[in-house]
């Protein structure tokens, strides 16, 4: 049971600072952008290092298909990763909203840092592929970090964190960067509650592009660690 507290505090906090960062600020102007990607990377970076002991700090539905994948969970509990991680998406997007609301504070995404196809001119097959490759690098890199027979150390958190801020600074004007399930089920439905439909209309697109991602990391993954001499 403490591992899906962990995953739902983890993601709870990687939305409520990466999206907040993003509805405070805005990603139209250069220094709103790289802020936000900082934002998600280095939430990575702190919980990795917090939570990494008890659960692995997936705090991404993508990355425990992954890890599913190379044989490092069970089947039930990738399931419990992932209810954990939408329910602290959910609840961290909904302290966002709170926030937001209390001090009548302008969300400059409109949306609550929901992700959207605008950037790739509402193309869905742009939108895919941008997520589906993303999340196939950062996935990558994690199972490559994180491999008991490379052995890197205790700087995985730091190599994890810093390569969600390179996906985020190329993501952000695109998609707004999802390569996470769970990171945008909280803000599309926490928008649809508002009256936005738009974000939960394209929520399949940053399930599928992710998961997609996910899956061909981690066959590619097992594939190079086999042929390695």
């Amino acid at each position: 049971m403490k591992k899906y507290i962990a995953e739902f505090i983890g993601t709870l906090t990687l939305v409520l600072l990466g999206c907040g960062t993003a509805m405070l600020l805005g990603c139209d102007n250069g220094s709103g952008y790289i802020l936000t990607a900082f934002a998600f990377g280095l939430t990575i970076v702190g919980m990795a290092y917090c939570v990494g002991n008890i659960s692995g700090c997936h705090i991404n539905p993508a990355v425990s298909l992954g890890v599913l994948v190379s044989g490092g969970m069970t089947v039930t509990e990738f399931f419990g990763y992932v209810i954990a991680q939408c329910l602290g998406a959910l609840a961290g997007s909904g302290l966002t909203a709170l926030i937001w609301s209390l001090g009548e504070l302008k969300d400059s995404t409109g949306a609550f840092g929901a992700n959207g196809i605008g950037g790739v001119g509402e193309s869905v097959a742009a939108g895919l592929l941008v997520e589906c490759l993303l999340t196939f690098i950062f996935v990558l890199t994690i199972l490559g970090v994180t491999s008991k027979k490379a052995n890197h150390g205790s700087f995985g958190g730091l190599v994890i964190g810093f390569t969600l801020t390179l996906v985020h600074i190329l993501g952000i004007g695109l998609t707004g960067t999802s390569v996470n399930p769970a990171r945008s089920f909280g803000p599309a439905l926490v928008a649809a509650f508002g009256g936005d439909t738009e974000p939960i209309a394209n929520l399949w697109i940053f399930i599928v592009g992710p998961f997609a991602g996910a899956l061909i990391a981690a066959c590619t993954y097992k594939f190079l660690e086999s042929e390695k001499k």
